[in-house]
């Protein structure tokens, strides 16, 4: 398995990433395995280093061996040279042993923040860098969208609760057609960006979460079928940047863009009572997904160009919104940096995330082993890691959500906003 962090870096500058671990990322677990990893990582030099130095013993001694016309002597070679051989092979699964729980221990070991991330232990500490737009004025109170979606008949919670259980809802007549113009519209939107767009599977192999960082971390997290050794996937994210796993791209094609839309399933383990009403959680869910493939050099202007690819969907939805920068504590396992997209929603009267907007630096790559070859693509240049950024462009259902309750009217009808109406047949109103 391939290392997922570089371990020649962190082996120069141990002091410093300790600190980074438990002074900006508060993870003293993480600081222990990453002491572990250390240790483990002597002991692989050192059993690599021994086992070196004897394979080289022997190949020379076999080369004086086919020399030697004394019979007695050359018998006397041979003999130790298969104590030789088998110290080797002793050192040989020692070396196996040991390489294989380094790899589990660094399976485990989170991202490093970017320079510039500001710290912070928690969501509490995460910086709004900006809002976008006024929020809108109502002279009636506004309702949530459960209330208007059940009047309207166009979110059916309980048949939703019937047919699967808790979390689920079933999207009917305009409300089914309100979320299938938004992926349509927002896909467009994206394609005219520059994005290709991809329709992926929505189940992937094992390997596929190892190497986007969902495992083994976010194992409990996953629906699987155990029988085919499939998982469901929790984002568009896993397949798309899996299209290049063990592959060396040519770099007069970097960067790639893609854009994907699909189903979303995640088991959203949460306390008692919490989001238990409405549309906010659930265990399936639709989103549209940005994925880029770039140049380390090009990660950083990159991760912006997508925030402002994520925000165009909101300014042309007409929706006010804030950009919030994720502090060290609230990066998310793989990340290097991220920003997060709210968009207000009256009804339920708060801020709801619907884009995260991250670059994963090389840790996708290497983990997935995606590289490619320098500016010219010859052979004869050194494979490096690529840099893989994604955003959600965006999530539903939350941005109907948005939808249902900025654009209501006294009356419980809903407002079109002015984008979706050639998608929805120009319809203007729900009501």
């Amino acid at each position: 398995m391939p290392l997922m962090l570089d371990v020649k870096n962190l082996r120069e500058q141990p002091e410093n990433v300790l600190q980074i671990y438990r002074q900006r990322l508060f993870d003293d677990a993480a600081a222990a395995l990453f002491e572990q990893a250390l240790e483990l990582d002597g002991r692989r030099r050192q059993l690599g280093g021994r086992a070196d130095e004897l394979k080289a013993r022997r190949n020379t001694a076999s080369q004086a061996i086919g020399r030697e016309k004394d019979e007695a002597k050359r018998a006397g070679a041979i003999k130790e040279m298969e104590a030789v051989k088998q110290e080797i092979a002793g050192l040989d699964a020692q070396l196996t042993e040991v390489e294989a729980a380094l790899d589990q221990l660094l399976l485990q070991l989170p991202n490093l923040p970017a320079e510039g991330v500001p710290t912070g232990r928690s969501d509490a500490e995460n910086r709004v860098a900006r809002t976008e737009g006024e929020l809108y004025k109502f002279d009636f109170t506004p309702r949530p969208h459960w209330e208007l979606g059940e009047a309207l008949g166009i979110i059916d919670f309980e048949r939703g609760v019937k047919i699967s259980g808790s979390r689920f809802y079933v999207l009917k007549g305009a409300g089914a057609a309100l979320q299938r113009a938004l992926i349509s519209w927002m896909i467009d939107v994206h394609v005219d960006q520059g994005y290709s767009e991809i329709y992926p599977p929505y189940m992937v192999k094992q390997q596929c979460l190892y190497g986007t960082a969902q495992l083994p971390k976010f194992g409990d997290n996953l629906y699987r079928d155990a029988e085919e050794d499939f998982y469901f996937i929790p984002t568009a994210e896993v397949p798309v940047t899996n299209l290049y796993r063990d592959e060396i791209l040519d770099g007069d094609k970097l960067p790639l863009r893609h854009v994907a839309y699909s189903a979303c399933f995640r088991r959203e383990k949460l306390a008692a009572g919490r989001d238990t009403r409405g549309m906010k959680r659930g265990h399936q869910f639709d989103k549209v997904e940005m994925v880029q493939f770039v140049r380390p050099e090009d990660s950083a202007a990159a991760l912006r160009g997508l925030l402002g690819d994520a925000e165009a969907i909101l300014r042309g939805l007409e929706l006010p919104y804030r950009v919030v920068q994720m502090c060290t504590g609230d990066l998310s396992f793989a990340a290097c940096e991220k920003f997060d997209l709210e968009v207000f929603a009256p009804g339920v009267n708060e801020w709801l995330e619907v884009s995260s907007c991250s670059n994963f630096g090389d840790f996708q790559a290497r983990r997935a082993q995606i590289r490619f070859r320098g500016e010219s693509g010859g052979k004869k240049d050194k494979p490096r890691f690529v840099h893989t950024l994604n955003g959600s462009g965006l999530a539903l259902p939350r941005t109907v959500i948005a939808v249902l309750e900025n654009y209501q009217n006294a009356d419980g009808s809903v407002r079109v906003p002015k984008v979706l109406q050639p998608y929805l047949r120009g319809k203007q109103l729900l009501q």
